[in-house]
């Protein structure tokens, strides 16, 4: 009885480490292919990592969103969907689709999306 205690213990201990290691793994930021494409897509004409510009600052959206279960599906929603920005003098203007090589290549985009939400 003992040993079948002890087993399942350490079964459930190991199924928990590895569920955490490919959470984290899913988890990983390419940053630099996230900048590549922002900069490829000319989205930091507008916003700035830690600066406000026409756009929020990218950290200023992180923290808005930090804690969200929907933030990256409402940003994947923004950056592709082509909706309204509104600037800070209060005009509103389409918000640019962003463009993947290949087309509409969800795992660039998440990993743009996650970039953003760890800033």
């Amino acid at each position: 009885m003992k040993s079948t205690i002890f087993s399942r213990t350490w079964g459930a201990i190991a199924a928990t480490a590895l569920l955490g290691l490919a959470l984290s793994a899913h988890a990983q930021v390419d940053a630099e292919a996230a900048k590549a494409l922002a900069r490829q897509n000319n989205c930091l004409k507008c916003h700035a990592i830690d600066k406000d510009k026409d756009g929020p600052a990218y950290n200023k959206v992180a923290e808005k969103y930090k804690g969200k279960a929907h933030a990256e599906a409402r940003l994947i929603e923004h950056i592709m969907s082509g909706e309204k920005a509104k600037f800070p003098d209060g005009h509103e203007e389409e918000h640019k689709v962003v463009k993947t090589s290949p087309p509409k290549d969800m795992a660039q985009i998440k990993n743009l999306v996650q970039w953003i939400l760890a800033q």
